[in-house]
């Protein structure tokens, strides 16, 4: 395993604080190992979607029905993912 030094600002180290008094980590490492897991999730899942929807084509206009059956989409995932 490697050692990292890392220097924040009072700001950031008052939120990382935060973080661990909350309880969603226990220590500093996990909650760093947790940033860096999320950023390496994101950049292979999330953005080859992002450049495949690039390469799609021509966006098409949306409706207010889409945008109805988009938030109403959003609402459900919030609602799924806080039960």
């Amino acid at each position: 395993m490697t050692t990292l030094t890392v220097s924040l600002p009072e700001a950031l180290t008052v939120y990382l604080q935060e973080q661990i008094a909350s309880g969603h980590y226990s220590t500093v490492d996990d909650y760093i190992q947790a940033l860096i897991q999320h950023d390496k999730e994101r950049r292979t899942h999330l953005e080859p979607l992002l450049l495949e929807g690039l390469a799609s084509g021509d966006p098409t206009p949306m409706t207010t029905t889409d945008w109805t059956t988009i938030r109403s989409n959003v609402q459900q995932n919030l609602t799924d993912r806080s039960e």
